[in-house]
């Protein structure tokens, strides 16, 4: 493929001198990092779907379609929606293809990623947002798609959204739960920004007490691990850090909050927010002697910011939207904990 040609279809020609001439790299100077936000949707703004990760069918995402429109949206279906290459949503070329075309995209003000499963990072290195830095637009996923959240976070300070995708909207609202209704609707309110967000938890009595503010940013703890060292790094100083898994034995989450660690990702965080967890059971031995609240707080034990745990967010139908890179304010309280969105 002709990369410039391809450009060039989808930007006015001024654009794409800019781009090149200066190979897109904005400063990350004190207004870009207070304007980090990209537009909010409006009525008749256009949401891309597409497949960086696992395959997903015309029929599966139907709902999701449905319901964004109603929402007042239009919706447009990527090449990869339908395609498979065994778990993937077409190969590692048609899905990078794919995905950028939507970054690219001008009239395209949201991507929705379909759904996880593995697949984003064998075309994160790939990715080009020389484009998405000059006209910015949502980008919204969660599970296998942390990766997309932590890279556009530490490269290029861009808000994003972690939520439910595709593959959880029910084909039938009225035998849905009240809270898949409720987290399926915060995506609504997160693309039109209506309202800042805020999400409240139980009181839970592994929780440490305390208040804290600072920018958001998480997700899938495997994923996220597996990032250090990468240019996808993620980020957490000065930070609320937020992280869910599923299907993990709970000696690799006390081996994975170890390498967190020790790579220096847990000392200078502002809090840290501990959402859906569902573990493993070890079948091979007597288990791992060890909860998932003891194994966090070990890890965290000489640090004195607050921290809570079975937040609403991860593999579980309890999981709001959250907007990552998106200042907050974080309070764990004997009455519950509070997590909300600022200015």
């Amino acid at each position: 493929m002709n990369r410039k040609l391809f450009l060039s279809s989808l930007l006015p020609a001024s654009a794409m001198l800019y781009a090149f001439k200066t190979n897109a790299s904005i400063p990350l100077t004190t207004e870009t990092v207070k304007h980090k936000r990209p537009p909010y949707l409006k009525q008749g703004d256009l949401i891309g779907i597409t497949c960086p990760a696992g395959y997903i069918t015309h029929e599966e995402i139907e709902p999701a379609v449905l319901q964004m429109e109603s929402w007042g949206f239009k919706v447009i279906k990527g090449k990869t929606v339908g395609a498979r290459d065994f778990t993937f949503g077409g190969t590692d070329e048609e899905r990078l293809v794919d995905l950028q075309r939507m970054l690219n995209d001008p009239s395209i003000k949201a991507v929705m990623c379909a759904r996880g499963g593995y697949g984003a990072i064998r075309i994160v290195d790939q990715l080009d947002f020389s484009i998405f830095k000059i006209s910015p637009k949502w980008l919204i996923g969660f599970s296998d798609i942390t990766i997309l959240h932590c890279h556009l976070n530490s490269n290029y300070r861009f808000a994003s959204i972690h939520s439910k995708m595709c593959n959880s909207f029910p084909s039938d609202w009225s035998k849905a739960e009240q809270i898949q209704i409720d987290t399926i609707k915060s995506i609504e309110k997160a693309l039109k920004g209506e309202e800042l967000m805020k999400y409240e938890a139980a009181f839970q009595s592994n929780n440490r007490l305390g208040e804290t503010e600072g920018e958001l940013i998480g997700g899938n703890l495997r994923c996220i691990e597996n990032l250090t060292g990468s240019a996808s790094e993620i980020n957490t100083d000065g930070k609320i850090l937020f992280v869910e898994d599923v299907g993990e034995y709970l000696y690799s989450i006390d081996r994975m909050f170890y390498n967190l660690k020790r790579a220096n990702k847990l000392n200078k965080l502002k809090g840290l927010v501990v959402g859906g967890f569902r573990i493993k059971k070890d079948e091979d031995n007597d288990g791992f002697g060890r909860t998932l609240e003891q194994i966090v707080m070990d890890k965290v034990k000489e640090f004195g910011y607050p921290v809570c745990f079975d937040f609403p967010v991860g593999h579980q139908k309890a999981n709001y939207a959250l907007k990552c890179g998106v200042k907050h304010k974080l309070s764990v309280t004997e009455q519950g904990t509070i997590l909300q969105e600022l200015v």
